[in-house]
């Protein structure tokens, strides 16, 4: 899928989308922050444990600079001796290391959460395509990372310059202080240092954190084709919808139209509508709706309950009213019990004729139909929920 130029991405990022970049890797990151809190993190903690890093680290340079006979024609001696100034070292400067580290993964979730992604550690020849690079160098995020770079380098650089010719007489007496004053004096120093560049930096983070932000956004900005696209993949393809709808349909058709030789009486109007009614003494309450449609559906009805040798009633009141009030496998209303017992007992007679034999028995002359059932002739009847399925 195309990405679409700048200008077309007028959309905001759908949740979808910012899920998807976050998986990339793709979050608003801030490197004049971390730089920020790095640089604090140090100066706190050249401060608050310049002291005992000094004292350490003078121990470490007296013992170190001891001459041992014994040294100095052992070479396994000195190898283990270097190990354990090694060790020392990392020792003393853990606490201080375990702050950086600490200070740099805060200022990186600080900005837009935590986030563990290998994505972005994969090969992409495309980042070592000279023409890439030439052009995101004269890109307008280029010129602006430029412009960035050069005005930390002069704050930073100036602010650093201005710590040196403030302190320059302290720099310069440490030469003449004892080694365990000298090296305390040292890590202060370094730690005023760190603290004032801190604070030059500052300035450079309060601009550049809403920019990246901002930037952020905008690059997650989406066209209005790619929105429409997410919302097909999110909700489904309106035609792949409409075929399972078709195919739900075609199904709640058949397994319709498969109770209709199961039925006792199809009411009919005769040419419209047609309902089909089944009714088992001793596990039904009242008869049941088992099959209904209008047009070509009603036909059809009609069509399988003749070639099953359903009996076939035309009542046009009966059947609208069964229409318009049931669905499938309804019960039909407490208001229509007495009209439907008289056709029951009608198609019930009828069986005992045909397997018998006997007087034919009379087609009831239906009573007429309590008030607000019968909608009328000549009524767009609308079908309830199931039955407006089966018939679209």
């Amino acid at each position: 899928m195309a990405e679409g130029s700048e200008l077309e991405r007028t959309e905001p990022a759908s949740d979808r989308r910012r899920e998807k970049a976050r998986e990339d890797g793709q979050v608003a990151r801030s490197r004049e922050l971390s730089t920020l809190a790095l640089l604090l993190a140090a100066g706190v903690g050249l401060w608050t444990m310049g002291a005992g890093l000094a004292d350490r680290l003078s121990t470490m340079m007296r013992h170190s600079m001891r001459l041992d006979r014994a040294l100095a024609f052992d070479t396994d001696l000195m190898l283990l001796r270097l190990k354990d100034l090694s060790a020392d070292v990392v020792l003393a400067f853990s606490p201080l290391l375990l702050l950086l580290v600490m200070s740099g993964i805060a200022s990186a979730v600080m900005l837009d959460g935590w986030l563990f992604s290998f994505k972005p550690l994969m090969p992409d020849w495309g980042r070592i395509d000279p023409l890439k690079g030439l052009t995101r160098i004269l890109s307008a995020h280029g010129v602006i990372e430029m412009v960035k770079a050069i005005i930390k380098t002069v704050v930073v650089g100036g602010v650093a310059a201005w710590v040196i010719w403030r302190n320059s007489g302290a720099v310069l007496s440490l030469a003449s202080e004892p080694l365990d004053a000298g090296m305390v004096h040292l890590v202060r120093l370094l730690g005023t240092s760190f603290l004032m560049m801190a604070a030059g930096i500052a300035l450079v983070v309060a601009v550049d954190v809403p920019f990246q932000l901002w930037d952020h956004e905008r690059k997650l900005r989406m066209t209005r084709e790619e929105v429409r696209q997410e919302n097909k993949e999110s909700e489904g393809d309106p035609h792949v919808k409409a075929h399972i709808r078709s195919q739900q349909r075609e199904m709640a058709r058949r397994r319709m139209m498969s109770e209709v030789p199961k039925a006792d009486v199809v009411v009919t109007n005769p040419t419209h509508y047609a309902v089909a009614l089944r009714y088992k003494d001793g596990a039904m309450g009242a008869p049941r709706v088992v099959a209904k449609g209008a047009h070509a559906l009603a036909a059809r009805i009609r069509e399988l309950a003749d070639e099953h040798h359903v009996p076939i009633l035309h009542a046009p009141p009966l059947a609208r009213a069964l229409y318009r009030h049931t669905e499938l496998g309804d019960e039909i209303p407490s208001e229509l019990y007495s009209v439907v017992a008289e056709i029951l007992a009608y198609v019930y007679q009828l069986r005992r004729h045909q397997n018998e034999g006997g007087p034919t028995p009379k087609q009831p002359e239906l009573m007429a139909m309590p008030i607000g059932l019968d909608p009328g002739p000549g009524t767009d009847l609308e079908p309830g929920i199931n039955a407006r399925e089966l018939t679209t």
